[in-house]
């Protein structure tokens, strides 16, 4: 329609170009953001350098806009949302994201590899033989020598036992009273006659060594079977092969791409190159027992997928300025070896993203039969390990671990358990209605003597190992600058019973006759130590018969769940109440009238410095406040190794004492893969860190990991001591 703007009055023209140009503008806006501005998700400690990437000139113009998320999980929601365009994923996040509710996710790019640039799987997975051996069915494999790459492992673990699995040839996997692990272990244990598996059967030393011994015929063909452990020159791929040729295996599970360069043979743009074995001498064994030259196509069990770029069904119709835009990207990356070219883009100079077709994750893993081998779950009975938890948002952050572990092969699978407290989590783990949680060294004492329950496995917190320190915090302008002078102040503590912040802060006071040994109850000698009031998370809950004008007075200070504006959570122990907890009480400090915290030596420098983004702590500095010691005087926050309350043992993941020692060890098998895996690439799943915008969910955010104990240490032996002293005024 053509519109004569000459003939128009003044106002109704000034009105129609207004109009005009906005709709313009918007058009060329969603022109602009539909064809060369793309969100990519990324993890969050990876933001800098996707915006580094982000800033390089290209031959593309496409821009590619760095869009933070927690971890891949959080970005397959981004995406599924249309917060953010596309992102980098694995084969398991690919998993996560079919199973996403009203999907539309789509694989537009792959990373493959320049030696194989035309291949349409990042490998395949064989069974390799001596040409000659008497089999003509699969049948035939029991009681054969066995050559795999080693435990845990795709093409020489999981894929062969998924397979056999499925055709019959291994019997029961899920006998209730082993662990996953052991049940695998003990399949191919009397499926072959000898084997060579190599690794960590278990993170746990002592239950890795138990089933080394328990199965060792899994250890017989390795170099070095007395250690069956990396290095091993019969591991690993071409080790497998090794293991066949030269040391008595019969079969071996491995890669198509090293059987090729094993025996000499050419492999992709690679020309063939001479050795001394023999391929003439050798075969595949495929699925169907029939058997095929190593010199012709292989047969294949199963394959896994390559690596690639994930977008949604609104930007897969015009990602072609995207494609190109990575293509230049990995041009430049390459040339100037920049470190956000792997860390970012997954590449490196051995990659190259290549275009493929447009395909929806589900149908990308099933093409390559490798759906079956991430959800290989040999039930029933299906196992799981149950967490016990006291928040919607520790409960959604439990059932994000358990879909990220299950794809990621870390089994048994994960439950949820809510509670409404830690005590009645107390209770139910001990009448095994859920198996585990996390608490910290004064709740431990209480579950032991109490609940019947023990500890299993210990947080580690970096520099400090498996302990940490109990802290004073004063703000650094206040006037306070011994204990003596905390008397007729404000307090603000994590909560009751909690070592940082009523334990340690107690027998100080006890230790320097501020409070009299025999004062008891102890919280009423803190009402009148603390007459300006406090808040103790915890202090209204039954199970401590305080008298109600005492717990008034220690929950005066608290606010409820101050960021739904709802008091009616007030004082619990819970993150229902925003100064519960070591993040709660430095912020009853800060905005809740406070004259001291006691909380961890991490509290402070974990919520300073831009290192929580929340309102209440963004514009906080870590220079604005102090430790106040116990023998007098003041400490940078950063001086907790000599201005502290007590050195305290780590929180521990504590479960049922009637359990057994395989349950137990099939619960810190599981929990040491999920810390292993997840410490070493956050960027997958952020195990310790913030959910949410939430703290300490599961484990403390100030966590770098867990390890197995058994014993008591040093640190738990005084710690001991101190609660000696505590409970003896119970």
């Amino acid at each position: 329609m053509f519109v004569n703007v000459f003939n128009m009055k003044p106002v109704l023209l000034v009105t129609f170009l207004l109009v005009f140009f906005t709709v313009e503008g918007r058009i060329l806006r969603y022109r602009r953001n539909a064809h060369n501005e793309y969100k990519m998700c990324i993890a969050e400690e990876l933001l800098e350098l996707c915006r580094q990437m982000a800033s390089q000139d290209t031959k593309s113009g496409a821009r590619i806009i760095c869009i933070p998320a927690r971890d891949r999980i959080e970005c397959i929601s981004k995406i599924k949302q249309r917060e953010a365009d596309f992102g980098t994923v694995d084969p398991e996040d690919m998993y996560v994201a079919a199973r996403e509710p009203g999907e539309d996710f789509a694989i537009f790019e792959e990373i493959r590899t320049r030696e194989e640039p035309e291949a349409e799987f990042r490998y395949e997975a064989v069974a390799v033989i001596h040409k000659d051996l008497a089999i003509d069915s699969i049948e035939g494999l029991k009681g054969l020598n066995s050559c795999h790459t080693g435990v845990g492992r795709n093409v020489g673990y999981k894929i062969p036992l998924t397979k056999l699995k499925q055709k019959g040839i291994i019997g029961n996997l899920a006998e209730p009273e082993l662990s996953p692990r052991e049940n695998e272990l003990k399949a191919f244990s009397k499926l072959f006659s000898k084997a060579c598996i190599v690794g960590k059967w278990s993170p746990d030393p002592k239950i890795n060594l138990k089933l080394k011994r328990k199965y060792s015929n899994l250890c017989a063909l390795c170099e070095h079977p007395e250690i069956c452990d990396y290095p091993d020159l019969y591991s690993g791929y071409d080790g497998a092969l090794r293991c066949l040729a030269h040391n008595g295996g019969q079969i071996a599970w491995t890669k198509v791409i090293f059987v090729r360069k094993f025996f000499g043979l050419s492999v992709g743009i690679t020309p063939a190159k001479p050795t001394n074995e023999d391929p003439s001498q050798f075969a595949y064994l495929c699925p169907d027992g029939s058997k095929v030259p190593v010199t012709e196509t292989p047969c294949t069990w199963a394959a896994r997928p390559w690596q690639g770029y994930m977008t949604n069904a609104a930007i897969a119709k015009s990602v072609d300025d995207l494609r190109r835009k990575l293509e230049n990207l990995n041009s430049i990356g390459s040339k100037n070896h920049s470190p956000w070219l792997q860390k970012v883009l997954e590449l490196n100079d051995k990659t190259a993203p290549k275009e493929n077709k447009i395909i929806s994750p589900k149908d990308y893993l099933d093409k390559a039969n490798y759906t079956d081998v991430i959800e290989r779950d040999y039930g029933p009975p299906f196992k799981t390990i149950r967490f016990c938890v006291t928040s919607k948002d520790e409960e959604d952050k439990c059932r994000t671990l358990s879909k990220a572990a299950f794809s990621r092969n870390i089994r048994p699978r994960f439950d949820c358990v809510l509670e409404e407290s830690v005590y009645k989590c107390l209770n139910t783990i001990r009448d095994n209605g859920a198996d585990v949680i996390t608490l910290d060294g004064g709740l431990v004492d209480i579950a032991q003597k109490e609940h019947n329950l023990k500890p299993i496995l210990a947080e580690q917190y970096g520099p400090t190992g498996g302990s940490y320190y109990a802290v004073a915090v004063v703000r650094k302008d206040s006037s306070i600058k011994s204990f003596e002078d905390l008397r007729g102040k404000k307090s603000c503590h994590t909560g009751i019973g909690r070592t940082a912040g009523y334990n340690a802060p107690l027998y100080t006071l006890v230790s320097k006759g501020l409070i009299k040994e025999g004062d008891c109850p102890y919280p009423k000698a803190l009402t009148a130590f603390f007459s300006g009031g406090s808040c103790l998370p915890g202090s209204k809950d039954p199970r401590f018969k305080l008298d109600e004008n005492i717990s008034e007075k220690l929950c005066s200070l608290c606010a409820g769940d101050v960021d739904k504006n709802n008091p009616s959570t007030k004082c619990n122990f819970d993150q229902t109440e925003a100064y519960s907890g070591y993040t709660g009480a430095f912020r009853c400090l800060v905005q809740g009238g406070g004259d001291v915290a006691f909380v961890k030596h991490v509290t402070v420098p974990g919520n300073t410095d831009g290192k929580n983004n929340e309102d209440w702590s963004k514009d906080l500095k870590s220079s604005d406040y102090e430790l106040l010691c116990p023998d007098g005087g003041r400490a940078p926050v950063t001086e907790y190794a000599k201005c502290h309350l007590a050195h305290a043992p780590p929180h521990m993941v504590v479960t049922s004492h009637s359990k057994t020692d395989a349950d137990i060890d099939e619960i810190k098998n599981a929990l040491l893969m999920a810390s292993k895996e997840y410490t070493e690439r956050p960027d997958y799943f952020k195990l310790f860190g913030s959910y949410n915008g939430k703290k300490d969910l599961l484990f403390k955010d100030s966590a770098t990991g867990l390890i197995s104990i058994s014993g008591e240490s040093e640190i738990q032996k005084k710690y001991s001591q101190l609660l000696g002293v505590i409970n003896s005024c119970s």
